[in-house]
């Protein structure tokens, strides 16, 4: 059994950071790419930024040059650095592991909210 459990959200002032944890319980068998998603009220969940193998390979343009994602594989944790937050960045966000060919292996967690805010 997989599970994703996200850390680390809450309110941060705008131009803030934050770091959010996503620890992996279970094993996940082959190559997958760890992602982050984020929904914001009244929108569309979307892809915010994809790790694989290699490093990072995807962040959307609204979040490029400030959010940074890695991954520990001795922690079996995915992180998610967010520097220079803005009011727009406010949202639930979500870890996501997808296996890189066989993408029924798709795994969720519960997501965490990050409220950014005076």
């Amino acid at each position: 059994q997989v599970q994703l459990v996200e850390s680390g959200g809450g309110l941060v002032q705008p131009g803030g950071s934050a770091r959010l944890s996503c620890k992996i319980f279970g094993d996940l068998y082959g190559s997958y790419f760890k992602q982050w998603y984020r929904q914001a009220p009244g929108k569309q969940r979307e892809l915010v930024a994809t790790l694989a193998g290699v490093g990072p390979v995807y962040y959307a343009d609204s979040v490029k040059g400030r959010f940074t994602i890695s991954g520990d594989d001795n922690e079996r944790t995915v992180y998610l650095q967010m520097n220079s937050l803005q009011l727009e960045d406010t949202a639930v966000y979500y870890c996501n592991a997808r296996h890189s060919i066989y993408h029924a292996l798709d795994y969720w967690g519960k997501g965490t909210q990050v409220t950014v805010s005076l």
